[in-house]
Formats: structure tokens, sequence, C-alpha cells
């Protein structure tokens, strides 16, 4: 049997688990890097998923707590959709994929782990980016550490926060 070393999980198994929504960040942005969130805008903010299914796995979630579609105003709606649309270019730019699983999950029975702060995946994808290990083993493989990866698409974001 061949094995598979992963230390780097044994952290999460034994750390203590945070209380509350992992969503629900603070507004002084002092450890965004340790939370992984890499763009704050006036009322939505971006992070990566800390158990990506791929690398560039983000989240887009407005800093408010709403569960619902119909709980966001106009204005929190407009501003996830050119989020998630700003996101779609920054790992265009960033990381290449070839395509993009884009999604919300309502509710624990549509795969939603956060179910009561509504949020967007923005997921990139690569021809074969799923292999042998995903079908034979249920593991996926991730060739890039998370804060590699967000210290990679970190600049794409400050540059359009910029304007640029």
């Amino acid at each position: 049997m061949e094995r598979i070393w992963a230390p780097w999980r044994m952290e999460y198994i034994t750390s203590e688990k945070p209380a509350g929504c992992i969503f629900c960040v603070n507004e002084s942005g002092e450890r965004d890097r340790e939370l992984l969130v890499i763009h704050r805008g006036t009322l939505c903010f971006v992070m990566l998923n800390r158990y990506p299914y791929t690398n560039g796995h983000l989240m887009i979630a407005p800093f408010r707590h709403v569960s619902a579609l119909e709980l966001l105003t106009d204005e929190e709606m407009l501003e996830l959709f050119r989020t998630m649309s700003i996101c779609r270019t920054v790992l265009e730019k960033s990381a290449s994929p070839q395509g993009f699983n884009i999604g919300i999950n309502l509710g624990k029975a549509a795969g939603a782990g956060v179910d009561d702060h509504l949020h967007i995946h923005v997921v990139p994808r690569w021809g074969g980016d799923t292999n042998y290990m995903s079908v034979l083993a249920d593991i996926r493989v991730m060739p890039e550490n998370l804060l590699t990866t967000y210290d990679r698409l970190l600049p794409a974001f400050s540059l359009l926060r910029c304007g640029k």
C-alpha cells in the first residue's frame, strides 16, 4: 500500500476550532493574511478557501451576516457579483485556468459547509486537475501551499484596488 504524507493536516486536526462564523471578519484587517482575506470591498470581501478543491479556490461573502439571497440589499448583490468578476480576472491573469466553477451552495443539503452566511465559490479549473488520486483514494493533491497562493494573488488584487 502506498502512503501519502500530509503533515500540515495535523495542525488542523489538533487545533482548537474557532467559535463563530468564519465569514464574520473584523473591520481592522490586521489579521487578513492569517484569515486568508485577500481583498476587502465596501460591502463584501474575498478569502481563500482553507480547504480548497484546487489552488486559488476563492470565496466571496458580504460583511453582513445573511443566509439567503433575498436578504441581500441591491448594493450588496451588485458588489458581490462585481467582485466575482474581479476574482475571475485575477485568477485568469495569475494562474491561467482553463475554466471555472462558480457557485453558491444554499443550505446543508446543497453542500454548504457554512449555511448561515451566504458566500460564493470561485474555483479555477485546469484540464487534468483531478487525477487518479481523487478517483481511487478520495484524496486531492494540492501542488501549492495556501500562503504561497495568497502571496501570489495579492498583488493582482492590489492592482485592481488601484484601478490598474
